[in-house]
Order: structure tokens, then C-alpha cells, then sequence
């Protein structure tokens, strides 16, 4: 069995979420040959060197995990490009370069985090290149603290009140980008977070039929996709 989750956001805030989590890597993903983690793992991330107590707990509990037989994925989100390799070494895990390239019972499958699809968001895209760029990565890293928490806060503001002004579609997927990367890296399945829009889309992508599967975020209920030998299939549980 193969577990997938994206967009838990965890937080301090959120403790709700956070003792969903270390129950769902005690039970469920203990059972698990290995657990993906598709970005935007924490709702914000300044860098390794700024690690909480919160996050260092967190790492440790990733660290059980691996520790008890569980390989461990992490991919960056938008939230959380700075992890780094402190953080891997210290959490047992390995981290994923967006789009990676897996194969689920013997399918070639393709994981994203999903917001590079979202190509008619203009000046998100803008954004994401500026700040991808490995000398603003390099720029950030070195910032003092201080500075990147009173960035980090700034860039949250502005992107939630910007979501809350832009249309629905504009901050979802585009389509013709979307059979675009499946096409190019010869997959019919697709899997990514980012939307918030749990679901499995039924496409064509060069005449044959595809599927796009969304990720479930952790916000009022949790989720996790289950590939195992009878497919792959998601559904929402508890956070209580």
C-alpha cells in the first residue's frame, strides 16, 4: 500500500490538523510501504535554519515513521519551497523534484503539487518564477530571520486576499496545460494538491483516456489517497 497526501498546512493554529496527522502516521501510514507528500506540508516554511519546536516535532514524528519501515516523499508547494536538506535529514525523508516521474502498479504515474498548471493565474506565475529563481532562493536563505517572518506573513496576506478576488477558474488548472505535461512525460494519470478541489477528472490527452486525480487538502476533513492492488482511490476521514 502507498499513501498520498498534499495541503495539510500545518500550523500551530491548526492543532486540530496536527493531531490528525500524528495519528494517521501512527496507524494508517505506519501499514504504508511509503507515504507522498505532495507540498504545502506546512502553511508556511522561512527555512530550515528558523525551525520551530513545532516543526522540529513534526520532523520527528516523520522521522518514527521512516524509521518503522516507511519511506517518506516530500515535494515542495507554494507555501513551503524553502524546506530544505536539514529539515529532510532530521525527518527521514526524500525530497521530490516537481513534476516526478513514479510508476503505481506498474503504470507510469505523474506527481505535481499542481500550482505550476494554474497558467492563466498571470501574476501568480510571475511570482512563482521570480521567486524559484535559484538567486532569490539563495537571497531568501540568507535573509535574517526577522525579515523573512515579516515576508512570509506579507506574501500570505496578499495571496489569500487576491484568491478571494480572482474568478474560480483562473486559480484552478488549465486544462490544455494539463494534457501539455501529461503528453510530455507520456503518462495517463496525473495526481497533484494545490486546488483544494478533491476529484478525479476524466480527460483524453493524444486521443486516449486519462485521468487527473486532486488531492483532498486538511481543513475540515482530512484525506489521503490509497494506492494498492485495487487501484488507486481517495476518500475524506475525521480530523476528530
Amino acid at each position: 500500500m502507498i499513501l498520498l497526501i498534499s495541503d495539510l498546512h500545518l500550523e500551530e493554529k491548526r492543532p486540530d490538523i496536527t493531531r490528525a496527522f500524528l495519528l494517521f502516521l501512527e496507524t494508517r501510514a505506519a501499514q504504508a510501504e511509503a507515504l507522498y507528500i505532495l507540498g504545502d506540508f506546512f502553511e508556511v516554511w522561512i527555512g530550515d535554519d528558523g525551525m520551530s519546536p513545532f516543526q522540529h516535532r513534526i520532523a520527528q514524528a516523520l522521522r518514527k515513521l521512516g524509521d518503522g519501515g516507511t519511506r517518506i516523499y516530500l515535494m515542495h508547494g507554494n507555501r513551503d519551497f524553502l524546506i530544505g536538506r536539514a529539515f529532510c535529514r532530521e525527518a527521514g525523508c526524500t525530497l521530490l523534484k516537481d513534476p516526478t516521474l513514479v510508476r503505481f502498479n506498474g503504470e507510469p504515474v505523474l506527481l505535481m503539487h499542481g500550482d505550476s498548471l494554474c497558467t492563466r493565474d498571470v501574476g501568480y506565475m510571475k511570482m512563482r518564477r521570480l521567486l524559484r529563481n535559484p538567486l532569490s532562493l539563495f537571497i531568501l536563505r540568507n535573509l535574517p530571520l526577522a525579515t523573512r517572518h515579516t515576508l512570509a506573513r506579507k506574501l500570505r496576506n496578499e495571496s489569500r486576499s487576491q484568491t478571494r478576488m480572482k474568478a474560480s477558474d483562473i486559480i484552478d488548472v488549465t486544462p490544455d496545460e494539463v494534457q501539455r505535461v501529461m503528453a510530455r512525460h507520456g503518462v495517463r494519470t496525473l495526481i497533484h494538491g494545490h486546488t483544494h478541489r478533491p476529484a478525479t477528472h476524466e480527460l483524453e490527452v493524444d486521443g486516449q483516456p486519462a485521468r487527473r486525480i486532486v488531492l483532498g487538502d486538511w481543513d475540515q476533513h482530512g484525506w489521503a489517497l490509497q494506492v494498492d492492488g485495487q487501484g488507486l482511490h481517495q476518500a475524506p476521514f475525521s480530523l476528530d
